[in-house]
């Protein structure tokens, strides 16, 4: 703090013994001693105050810098997930439209109410179903022998 040699502290302490005298210096001393302390204490409290309040302002624009970064990483997480999905969309959209226009195309009667898809007992749709062809014809009775003449 202050430069003070040993030789100023000798001329103090010789002006101190002839002015404050023999008896009462120890007792100066030790109340300039804890006065010093207390001093000594609270400059080192503001010290650590001032050295708080920096770390927490670093902290705090860490977590600023941090939040930052995050929003960042969470547009272009949102971006690239738009991305993707219109990438997927898209063909999936131009899928479903060739469908429709293969289902107008195979439309018998463009005015006529579609038919209800076919399910089977669990509710799925049903195979397209073949008209089974005709059993095969009766078997024909062998002609009877007839009796012919020899």
């Amino acid at each position: 703090m202050f430069d003070v040699s040993f030789s100023e502290l000798m001329l103090i302490g010789v002006i101190a013994l002839i002015v404050i005298g023999p008896e009462r210096l120890p007792k100066v001393a030790r109340t300039v001693g804890h006065l010093l302390g207390r001093a000594q204490r609270y400059v080192n409290e503001v010290k650590s105050d001032i050295q708080k309040e920096m770390d927490l302002k670093e902290i705090g624009d860490i977590k600023h810098q941090m939040e930052d970064a995050a929003r960042s990483v969470q547009s272009s997480m949102t971006s690239s997930v738009d991305d993707l999905k219109n990438a997927v969309t898209q063909p999936s959209q131009a899928i479903k439209d060739t469908l429709d226009q293969a289902r107008q195309a195979l439309d018998p009667l463009p005015g006529a109410a579609p038919e209800a898809p076919r399910t089977d007992a669990a509710g799925a749709p049903a195979a397209a179903q073949v008209p089974e062809p005709d059993p095969a014809p009766a078997a024909r009775p062998a002609p009877a022998p007839t009796e012919s003449s020899h």
